[in-house]
């Protein structure tokens, strides 16, 4: 007789947004596996059409709370692109600055609350808190001086005031970023450290073959600025993105699964960045990730928190020497003559790759918005991963196989209110 298996996750926890999994199982193979996203979508790009084009880099920063520097510096890039604006050395040190502190904080709530509870055998973030609240607290701190950086140089930590197309609205005083240079020091041993704690945690023997996306440059470590690069050899600039990749609907999730041409399953993340930009990473953070066991290729998507952890070095030692060099721009922004045109911008938010491209009328209405948040374009790994995972662990209870597949999940610290914001809408009536 046959058997079947059905195992749920109705909510998933310590993911930002909402989402579930199922899976179904008949005679010990997987045979059906739906990760799926029933937050309701937003229609960003939907209600974008009509505004004024330089509102689109603060509307589109309100998808996200925990990184909204991604979309309103790949806004602001392809407003940019449409106007042929190039901001000054100045201008690019404080965006970069900017971004690192975003990946500060990120990087920290992701490592210690979102992520490391599962391999200390823990619920939650809570937990962690009664067991070891000196790890939470160093945890919190370190966050706290990412949101530092967001209110220094983009007037608040939550959707920053400061950005505009063309550079900032004011300038960043010198003396101001010189008080963040202590906390920094702090933040890049903590972060070294951080390396070394995760890098002992027991990790699931699993590789997988993935064709990994990400931005690269030829003079640093790839945040927000570069061309798109993937394990397969593809070499390309930014506005080509769209002839490689696109989306689809499935009626399982509320938001578009993004896919490449080729047929491949692209990932994309800390994973794709290290493995396709390793050598632009610092002495330092190479160091750091030699001593926890990693080499310059990592495919074990367990091990992406150690990957994060290998970054957050990497960023906490590039603002500290961004606030150390730091030359105030002669002007906060770049001017340009208003014009019609088609603009691309991609940035690398902490979770991945996240591409804009716009269309603005002659007099700066927006004609057409798309954007491709990361997590959109993991979903399909992600669920080639929950495969993998199931089928290695269906000797355990359904309980077992939960935890792990949230896991697998959580390695990829989906944003799934990003990914939400858009959904083709095919409504028949009779």
């Amino acid at each position: 007789m046959a058997e079947t298996r059905t195992i749920k996750v109705e909510a998933l926890a310590r993911v930002e947004g909402e989402g579930s999994l199922t899976v179904k199982v008949k005679d010990g193979v997987v045979k059906e596996l739906h990760f799926g996203i029933f937050e309701p979508p937003r229609f960003f790009e939907a209600f974008l059409r009509g505004r004024d084009f330089r509102e689109v880099p603060d509307i589109t920063a309100r998808i996200c709370g925990i990184c909204p520097v991604a979309y309103l510096m790949g806004a602001s890039q392809a407003m940019e692109d449409i106007l042929g604006i190039k901001v000054t050395k100045p201008i690019r040190d404080l965006r970069r600055l900017l971004y690192c502190g975003e990946w500060i904080e990120s990087h920290a709530l992701h490592v210690y609350m979102l992520h490391a509870p599962d391999f200390l055998g823990l619920p939650d973030a809570l937990e962690l808190a009664k067991v070891n609240r000196p790890l939470v607290e160093q945890a919190l701190r370190l966050k706290k001086i990412g949101n530092q950086i967001l209110e220094v140089v983009g007037g608040r930590a939550v959707h920053p005031v400061n950005l505009r197309v063309g550079g900032f609205y004011s300038v960043v005083r010198k003396k101001e970023l010189a008080r963040l240079e202590e906390d920094l020091k702090w933040a890049l041993e903590t972060s070294l450290a951080t390396v070394k704690l995760v890098s002992g945690f027991d990790f699931p023997d699993v590789e997988q073959d993935y064709n990994f996306m990400a931005l690269r440059h030829p003079d640093e470590y790839a945040i927000h600025e570069g061309r798109l690069v993937t394990s397969k050899g593809l070499d390309i600039a930014v506005c080509d993105f769209l002839q490689h990749i696109e989306e689809e609907h499935v009626p399982w999730s509320n938001a578009l699964h993004g896919y490449a041409k080729d047929g491949s399953h692209h990932h994309v993340g800390p994973l794709a960045r290290y493995n396709l930009n390793f050598d632009k990473l610092s002495a330092t953070a190479k160091a750091a990730a030699k001593a926890a066991g990693l080499g310059p290729v990592v495919k074990n998507p367990f091990k992406s928190i150690v990957v994060r952890a290998v970054e957050l070095v990497q960023v906490c030692e590039d603002a500290l020497a961004l606030v150390q060099n730091y030359v105030e721009p002669d002007k906060p922004y770049v001017e340009a003559t208003l014009r019609a045109g088609e603009g691309h911008g991609c940035t690398e938010a902490p979770r991945g790759i996240c591409y804009h491209k716009y269309k603005i009328a002659k007099d700066g209405a927006v004609e057409e918005a798309r954007i491709m948040p990361p997590t959109a374009q993991n979903q399909k790994v992600i669920e080639l991963d929950l495969w993998s995972v199931v089928q290695a662990n269906l000797d355990k209870d359904d309980e077992a196989i939960k935890w792990r597949c949230e896991q697998a999940i959580r390695n990829y610290d989906p944003c799934i209110s990003c990914a939400t914001h858009f959904l083709k809408l095919d409504l028949r009536r009779e």
